[in-house]
């Protein structure tokens, strides 16, 4: 059976990735509408509407907007805007976290930010297992490719190539610490610290962890094990031992849709860097949002993703 699939906001740079992912495969029919139409409420709303899945590339206002246009009880949706991330109603679209099935059956998918992605992916985890406390004041590095920030910061850093480093968020209200919180089930936001570096794509995200001042840890050697354990048998997270001497993002990586994590501790076990490796346009947005959709539409998670 084939899957009608709307990209509402195909034309923006997560869009045309989903659409990338899923071009040729005979499992999804894609509706397509012309620069005209993509701007006409009328023909928005039928595409909406007559769509099996819709998938939503826009900015959260515009998405709202579009979710109230669906008008029957038949259209799934897969949000991937900040808008619905801890909405009541909306199941978070990170299966690795909250069950494949979850994400299968839902009606409505909220896609988890990007660099969400990596600090939940490590930490909630170890947060289920009691190996760390839910109510410490974590902090959240981060570095991303200029590619997360839309075409306006793609063309400020494309044509500045005097950029080495953007460091951003500075009044600690950037809208994924709430997403963080909420879905980690934290007690207090995270300070997070995000900056953009001058390559298209790639993200690293940390959370260091002081564990000989927080109550009730684990050893960073128990905390790479629990790591292994709850991702055991994922085809998309790999939890990888050792440590590296030194972790590097390429302007020339290409796309691809896994999530690495690491932990690394010191040799006393009283400190640890809890490290996350992805595409922000990858398990960090599209690659996730094409993962949703294979689940929904009864398909191996991994079809069409790049691994």
């Amino acid at each position: 059976m084939t899957t009608l699939v709307f990209i509402d906001g195909a034309a923006g740079t997560t869009g045309l990735e989903i659409a990338e992912r899923i071009a040729g495969r005979s499992e999804f029919s894609l509706i397509a509408l012309s620069d005209a139409e993509r701007k006409d409420a009328g023909a928005r709303a039928a595409a909406l509407n007559a769509a099996d899945v819709a998938i939503l590339c826009l900015p959260d206002d515009a998405a709202r907007e579009a979710v109230s246009l669906i008008t029957n009880d038949h259209t799934r949706v897969i949000d991937a805007s900040t808008a619905h991330r801890t909405a009541p109603g909306w199941t978070y679209g990170f299966p690795e976290i909250v069950g494949q099935d979850a994400v299968a059956n839902a009606k409505r998918v909220s896609n988890p930010g990007c660099y969400p992605t990596g600090f939940l992916g490590l930490l909630v985890p170890l947060l289920r297992a009691g190996l760390l406390p839910a109510d410490w004041p974590y902090t959240v590095n981060a570095v991303s490719g200029y590619s997360g920030g839309g075409k306006a910061l793609i063309a400020r850093f494309e044509a500045d190539p005097d950029i080495a480093f953007r460091a951003y968020g500075l009044g600690l209200g950037h809208k994924h610490v709430a997403e963080m919180q909420v879905q980690a089930g934290l007690a207090h936001p995270p300070i997070f610290a995000p900056a953009v570096v001058p390559a298209h794509r790639g993200m690293v995200v940390e959370v260091p962890v002081p564990l000989a001042a927080m109550p009730g840890t684990a050893a960073p050697d128990a905390l790479r094990a629990a790591l292994v354990a709850f991702y055991a048998g994922s085809p998309l997270v790999c939890v990888h031992d050792g440590v590296p001497d030194e972790l590097l993002l390429r302007r020339s990586d290409a796309a691809r849709d896994g999530l690495d994590l690491h932990v690394f501790g010191s040799a006393d076990g009283t400190q640890a860097r809890l490290v996350a490796v992805l595409d922000n346009l990858g398990k960090g947005a599209s690659g996730a949002a094409v993962q949703t959709l294979n689940l929904m539409s009864g398909l191996p998670e991994t079809a069409g993703l790049r691994l």
